[in-house]
């Protein structure tokens, strides 16, 4: 059959992914109705002969999205990957189960009890007797091996300030492939051996596809620590180029999206911009966050803004108090549920000189019917908004729409005229509102771009604007823009500049 096709699924389902058994007899695979993302969630775990044949559903009754699938080497047992609690239930860290390939049924958890971290990609062993997976510590990845018979992470076979992505484990080979980054290095692809050793300094190293960029920067990369803080939550710190003890710095404060996601120590291409303009980024890992327990990433449940906004000012306070950060040159910003966190900042205080906000929300009653994702945001706020007896003033009193009117800060908003997460409306709704109190404002809209910035004119567009807006309300100066390359003969910024609205 070289060169040619052959359809091996049929019916009224998407396939979201799928992995062959190491003898290739056997494919798992998670199948729903449609591949976008609001039917994620209706996921379930199907195996089939190699063919496509004998197809069996394996889980089912559940409200959460499988990944990360393996079958174990001798057929009996499918490995996957859920963001649930033993019972199934969805809006927890990522955990790993397994599901008998036989017949399916009940799943069994093998995450080790008590774990805080999120699981993400796993891999039988070649014996079937252990599992090996990548553990999200906060700040950190590390890989472990766990014995499914007894929950035990049984050896943690790396350690560094480092994140890694890309991972896979090849079982018969003895050998794991990942990409390592770090702040000083965008990433390097290792390979390293699952007994553990080379994997623990990265030794193997196989590539350094990015040592000509970390080496280019100018005056070097900038140092990058682990700020501490109170409840178990930790901050990327980026220092700026040229640090010098007892000097106070202008402070960017940029807060992740997701929020089931954490900043880790990793290349951070914008916050390497940063660093070299002379600010300090510090990246708090606020409540809702993973890879600190349930309880931290579940702290949103009934209410969003009860204390992750509360989070983000006390990581600030606490370089401030390191003598790091001047807290008269305050800047925040953050994409997504950073943006969402970003308008909630500016309602809050007006501490900030300066604030950028990429696809925030500001209504959650209206951002739930525009968005594509409801099913994770229904336990904010415990119902939708268009049930019977709703939890409205829940919504209402959790939207940065409700107190825009203490708006001082003078803030630009960036957004993807096509993104299908955080609409644009979303941003248009602050825009406003801010332009109509006299508050300092701009809305850039991305044509063509979705919920990220993708083509790299806007991408370039994004960090300079940033960068020309806190140069204005921080030093008071001027921002000149940096050269981009020519696109078709038109001038760099016919190129790199999106669609304005009401600029």
């Amino acid at each position: 059959m070289d060169g040619e096709t052959e359809r091996l699924t049929d019916g009224d389902f998407s396939v979201i992914q799928y992995t062959q058994s190491p003898d290739r007899s056997r494919t798992a695979m998670t199948r729903t109705s449609s591949p976008l993302l609001e039917f994620s969630h209706l996921a379930e775990v199907w195996i089939s002969d190699a063919a496509g044949g004998d197809a069996r559903q394996l889980t089912s009754g559940n409200r959460v999205s499988e990944g990360s699938l393996g079958i174990s080497p001798d057929n009996t047992q499918v490995l996957f990957r859920a963001g649930a609690n033993e019972a199934m239930e969805g809006y927890h860290n990522g955990k790993l189960f397994v599901v008998p390939a036989a017949c399916g049924g009940a799943t069994r958890m093998v995450t080790p009890a008590g774990a805080a971290y999120d699981m993400s990609s796993a891999s039988w062993s070649d014996d079937g007797r252990a599992i090996y997976f990548v553990a999200n510590m906060g700040v950190h990845d590390e890989i472990f091996r766990l014995d499914p018979a007894t929950r035990t992470a049984r050896r943690q076979l790396t350690e560094g300030q480092h994140s890694l992505a890309g991972w896979t484990c090849e079982g018969r080979a003895g050998r794991f492939v990942f990409v390592r980054q770090s702040p000083q290095n965008p990433g390097e692809v290792h390979v390293a051996p699952v007994a553990g050793g080379d994997a623990r300094t990265g030794d193997a190293r196989l590539r350094r596809p990015g040592h000509a960029i970390s080496g280019g920067l100018a005056g070097g990369a900038p140092h990058v620590e682990e700020a501490g803080q109170a409840d178990g939550r930790g901050a990327a710190l980026f220092y700026p180029i040229g640090y010098r003890d007892g000097q106070r710095y202008p402070l960017i404060v940029a807060t992740h999206g997701g929020p089931a996601s954490s900043d880790q120590f990793s290349f951070g291409h914008d916050a390497q911009v940063y660093a070299g303009k002379g600010y300090a980024v510090l990246k708090p890992n606020y409540r809702g966050s993973t890879g600190y327990g349930d309880a931290f990433l579940r702290e949103m449940s009934k209410g969003y803004f009860k204390q992750a906004h509360l989070d983000v000012l006390a990581g600030t306070d606490a370089v401030i108090a390191m003598g790091v950060a001047d807290p008269d040159k305050l800047v925040k910003m953050g994409w997504s549920a950073g943006g969402h966190m970003t308008n909630k900042i500016i309602t809050f205080t007006d501490r900030f000189k300066a604030a950028s906000s990429g696809a925030g929300a500001a209504n959650w009653i209206s951002m739930y019917a525009q968005s594509d994702n409801r099913e994770f945001r229904t336990p904010w706020f415990g119902g939708t908004p268009w049930q019977a007896d709703a939890p409205i003033d829940l919504y209402w009193n959790h939207s940065p729409l409700k107190d825009v009117s203490r708006v001082k800060t003078p803030t630009i908003f960036l957004v993807g005229a096509e993104d299908p997460r955080v609409p644009m409306p979303q941003s248009v709704e602050m825009f406003r509102a801010l332009r109509s109190n006299g508050v300092p404002t701009h809305l850039y809209v991305a044509p063509r771009e979705g919920h990220g910035w993708r083509e790299l004119r806007h991408r370039l567009f994004k960090l300079q604007i940033e960068m020309e807006w806190f140069e204005r309300w921080v030093h008071g100066r001027p921002y000149t823009w940096e050269p981009v390359p020519a696109d078709g003969g038109k001038t760099a910024q016919e190129t790199s500049t999106p669609s304005q609205r009401n600029r």
